[in-house]
């Protein structure tokens, strides 16, 4: 059975940015994940009139719900307010969390931590780092969290 992976971020906002998922479906669909990416999946409820704010809430929260981890673009300073809330939800749930930034502006306090320190809650307190992106080759990277989580 494929593991799940709820791709959290702000890219489906922007044409331009949008265009950048399609590097990490390759990568994921290399190690044979399925992905649940929040804009693809909620495109119908959107179209809808009405209360659909809240159905895409729900929408996204029970894709948390069933994913195996979270993978969460955090570009910005700060990181899109979104994908900071699906993190807190994921970190509730106990969920894998693996965090992506290519972003080389500082967005802590700390020159340790690259993040706000709530975010290491959902990380191993030890060797955070191996769930810690910087580059698309370091998703390959036999050196990271992400190919023991994906099995490969």
């Amino acid at each position: 059975m494929k593991k799940k992976l709820y791709l959290a971020n702000s890219y489906g906002f922007s044409k331009q940015t949008k265009k950048l998922l399609s590097e990490f479906f390759i990568i994921f669909n290399d190690f044979n994940v399925e992905v649940h990416e929040p804009f693809e999946r909620t495109q119908k409820i959107i179209q809808k009139e009405g209360q659909w704010a809240y159905d895409v809430a729900i929408s996204n929260f029970n894709d948390l719900k069933n994913c195996d981890c979270i993978f969460a673009i955090v570009n910005g300073t700060p990181p899109d307010e979104g994908v900071m809330i699906e993190l807190g939800i994921a970190i509730a749930l106990k969920k894998k969390i693996f965090l992506f930034r290519d972003d080389f502006r500082n967005c802590s306090d700390s020159n340790q931590y690259p993040l706000n320190l709530m975010l290491f809650l959902g990380l191993p307190k030890d060797n955070w780092e191996k769930y810690y992106f910087e580059s698309l080759e370091e998703i390959k990277s036999n050196k990271k969290g992400f190919v023991e989580w994906a099995g490969k």
